[in-house]
């Protein structure tokens, strides 16, 4: 009953689009079963499945650090509505395409889900009054998480019984979906959804910055734990393989993951809303380091659950409160581009784990965790340090009782 009493504390916009959130994070097998279809059922090599997948990727992150830009001119919901459009079609195309021009379709597709994800964190930002952002961006993660933790399973049944094809139409109209239901869910006209804040005379975005020396402290802690973050879906999972562990305890460590964030966040995100976050942000980059620390002595069981515990509690602390954070301190005619810059840092390590971490785990795979563990330790002192610097805008705490929707700051 208290999970219910938190989440009556989200407004109803925030709540109706984690219900289309979720939902459209159950049919998303894009992402998981992209590399196993090219190379499977398309027959392309792993070299030229990686390329296709690798510039898919560069658009993902692109268009997180796009997607704002274009909602503080042209309106978020707008740019919502256009992304997942433009995402749903591309997607629904794909097996059906010729080899040659999924190289174009797929990072356009990616493109528009990021800036979907941009304008998704823009809307929840201006729908709640500064301070009590926590829950909402807390609720809108444990909704996506949740659908995740649908998908993948029901997509691999989905295959098996028929073939990968139609899971990237399920995908495209599922997006397409979420697109209908988003456009009825946010009002057209007169509503902080649609009415950007552009103002020509208004600082610009660095000059924003420049006078929140925090943020960027912050935006590039973040950049720097998403790579070591993300290793464990790329490198951990060989680690364990070389070690002789098998891929169902590989599975097992990413269900403590799930379950972990499911069972916890929203709940964390209430309890710690008075606490400063600078200082919950820090510790969970801490935490992050701190479990890859773990993996240092070996890959037995203690060792490796130990790790996704630490790695996962970091996780639980950083993520909400940071997005959060950002939203605060953000002026009202950048709202967007500071979410878009915060959206793009918090998912670089899709493009940036991979190539890098596989490089030195392939060169020196003793010094992969030592050099996670460092950068995470360094990132999370650095945001630890930067509460001692000042702007414009304090860390507030949030108020008791919540806003109602129609005083959230335009976007």
């Amino acid at each position: 009953m208290r999970i219910f009493g938190m989440v009556r504390d989200v407004p109803r916009t925030v709540r109706l689009l984690a219900l289309g959130g979720f939902l459209n994070a159950v049919v998303s097998f894009t992402f998981v079963y992209l590399f196993v279809y090219l190379t499977g059922p398309r027959g392309l090599t792993v070299p030229q499945a990686g390329v296709i997948a690798g510039i898919g990727g560069i658009g993902l992150v692109a268009g997180n650090f796009t997607g704002g830009w274009f909602g503080d001119h042209y309106g978020h919901r707008r740019m919502l509505l256009t992304g997942a459009l433009v995402s749903g079609a591309a997607l629904v195309t794909l097996p059906v395409l010729p080899v040659a021009a999924m190289y174009g379709v797929l990072p356009l597709a990616q493109y528009a889900a990021g800036v979907v994800r941009a304008a998704n964190a823009a809307l929840v930002a201006v729908s709640v009054p500064e301070g009590g952002r926590r829950q909402s961006f807390a609720l809108m993660r444990a909704a996506s998480n949740a659908g995740f933790a649908v998908g993948p399973p029901l997509g691999a049944l989905i295959a098996a019984h028929f073939s990968y094809g139609p899971l990237f139409v399920a995908d495209g109209l599922g997006t397409l979906l979420f697109a209908a239901y988003a456009s009825k869910v946010l009002p057209a006209r007169g509503t902080v959804h649609t009415r950007p804040a552009h103002d020509p005379g208004a600082p610009g975005l660095w000059r924003e910055l420049r006078v929140r020396p925090a943020v960027p402290v912050l935006l590039a802690a973040i950049l720097c734990v998403d790579f070591v973050y993300r290793q464990q879906y790329s490198t951990l999972p060989v680690f364990l393989a070389d070690h002789g562990r098998s891929a169902q305890f590989y599975g097992w460590l990413l269900a403590i993951n799930g379950g972990v964030i499911l069972c916890l966040e929203l709940p964390v995100a209430h309890a710690l809303r008075r606490r400063a976050p600078l200082s919950i942000v820090g510790t969970g980059l801490l935490l992050v380091g701190l479990g890859y620390a773990a993996l240092i002595p070996g890959a037995g069981v203690l060792f490796a659950v130990t790790m996704m515990v630490s790695l996962t509690a970091g996780e639980v602390l950083y993520k909400s409160t940071a997005t959060a954070y950002v939203a605060d301190q953000a002026p009202s005619h950048v709202q967007g581009r500071f979410q878009s810059l915060y959206a793009g840092a918090s998912i670089s390590g899709q493009v940036l784990a991979p190539p890098l971490g596989g490089a030195l785990y392939a060169a020196a795979p003793d010094l992969l965790w030592p050099v996670c563990a460092v950068l995470a330790g360094c990132a999370g002192v650095a945001v630890l340090a930067a509460r001692r610097l000042r702007g414009p805008v304090r860390e507030v705490a949030p108020a008791r009782t919540p806003v109602p929707e129609r005083q959230a700051q335009p976007g």
